[in-house]
C-alpha cells in the first residue's frame, strides 16, 4: 500500500507542474495578444504622401492625378462650371520624346493650356493650378521659366509624387488643365474616370479623386502612434 501510495505521489506532482507550465503559456499568449492589440502594421502604414490616383501606360508614368478643390470663384466643380485637373507625367524613355496629345472625360470638355505638350526624355510634366503660374490666355509652347512660388511649388509636389529621379523640365511652366460645361457635380469621395492620350505610348483611363487638400493628408491617428511606441 505504501508503495502504490509513494508510485501516485509523482504522477500528481507532475500533473501539477504540466498545469502550472499550460497557465503561464496561456497567460504569455494573452499578453502578447493585448500587446499587438490596436496597433497598425508596418505595411498599413506604407501609404501614398499624396492625394491622387496613379498610373501607367509604356514608358509614361502618371502620379498624383486628382481633381482639384474650388480655390476661385472661376472654379466651382459644380455641374455647367468647371475644375482643375492635377497631375505629373513622367517620360521615363531616356531617348524618345512623347506628346500628351489629348485628356478626354465624361465630365465635359477638357482643355490643355498650352495645347499638346512635349515630354522630353526623363522629364516630369506637370499640370496644376493656376496660381502656379500658367496663364490660360497664353497657349504658347516656349513658356519662359516659372518665377513663382507657386510654380516651385509644383515642381516639388511633382517629385513627392514620384517624379524625383526625372525632374521637370525648368523651361516650361506648369500646365493648366481644365475641365469645363461639367456634366455633373464633382463631389470629394468620388473618383472619376479620364482618358490619357499620348501620341507614342498610347492611351491609359485613371479614375481620378477629388484633391482632399493639405489639411485631410492621411496620418497615422496619434493613439496608434503611442500604442506602437509603448511596445
Amino acid at each position: 500500500m505504501k508503495a502504490t501510495t509513494a508510485s501516485k505521489s509523482p504522477r500528481r506532482g507532475a500533473t501539477r507542474s504540466a498545469i502550472a507550465v499550460a497557465a503561464l503559456a496561456a497567460g504569455a499568449a494573452l499578453a502578447l495578444s493585448g500587446c499587438s492589440a490596436g496597433q497598425i502594421s508596418q505595411t498599413a502604414d506604407q501609404v501614398a504622401a499624396v492625394n491622387g490616383n496613379t498610373a501607367n501606360v509604356g514608358q509614361v508614368a502618371l502620379r498624383n492625378v486628382r481633381i482639384l478643390l474650388p480655390q476661385s470663384e472661376e472654379y466651382t466643380n459644380a455641374k455647367g462650371g468647371k475644375a482643375v485637373l492635377a497631375f505629373s507625367a513622367i517620360n521615363n524613355s531616356g531617348s524618345k520624346i512623347d506628346e500628351l496629345t489629348s485628356i478626354t472625360s465624361d465630365l465635359g470638355a477638357v482643355k490643355i493650356t498650352p495645347a499638346n505638350p512635349a515630354m522630353a526624355p526623363l522629364q516630369t510634366v506637370v499640370a496644376a493650378s493656376p496660381q502656379a503660374g500658367v496663364a490660360a490666355a497664353a497657349p504658347s509652347t516656349s513658356a519662359a521659366a516659372p518665377t513663382t512660388a507657386a510654380a516651385s511649388s509644383a515642381t516639388a509636389q511633382a517629385e513627392a509624387a514620384g517624379g524625383a529621379e526625372h525632374p521637370a523640365n525648368p523651361e516650361s511652366k506648369p500646365l493648366l488643365v481644365e475641365i469645363t460645361g461639367l456634366t455633373k457635380d464633382v463631389t470629394p469621395g468620388l473618383t472619376y474616370p479620364v482618358t490619357f492620350n499620348f501620341k507614342e505610348n498610347g492611351t491609359v483611363l485613371v479614375n481620378v479623386p477629388v484633391d482632399a487638400g493639405p489639411d485631410l493628408a492621411r496620418h497615422e491617428p496619434a493613439a496608434a502612434a503611442e500604442n506602437k511606441g509603448g511596445h
